[in-house]
């Protein structure tokens, strides 16, 4: 299997701004609502951008409904995965302005395979 360095780097790119967004909406959000639905808000509003760079920029494929429901079903795994993680960092005393960071370094190599599979297996 060839690995595509420009196509990570894309990847990347697209993850740190959709982790950007995921973690400015959370922090905005523990001022006002518990870390859990800031959490989730801010999950919310990054996939929606993540689904459209992952397509036209990351893995330069057309959007389609197949597509979309691969996107969104990996990211089921991917949500509880997120939240399962969090609540378990919270719990071991991690600070709720540090916990996604330790989130992220988990998920996200793990998100990459899902998402590659999406874009490149579905029609």
């Amino acid at each position: 299997m060839k690995i595509d360095w420009r196509e990570i780097i894309r990847f990347g790119i697209v993850g740190l701004i959709a982790t950007a967004i995921h973690y400015g909406v959370y922090l905005l959000g523990l001022l006002i609502m518990n870390p859990n639905i800031a959490y989730t808000c801010g999950w919310i509003i990054s996939l929606c951008c993540n689904f459209y760079l992952s397509a036209k920029f990351t893995f330069r494929r057309q959007m389609s409904i197949y597509k979309a429901g691969g996107f969104m079903s990996s990211h089921v795994i991917n949500y509880l995965l997120h939240m399962g993680l969090f609540n378990l960092f919270l719990w071991a005393g991690i600070k709720q302005m540090y916990a996604p960071l330790f989130v992220y370094c988990i998920v996200i190599p793990i998100n990459y395979i899902l998402v590659q599979f999406v874009f490149k297996k579905l029609p």
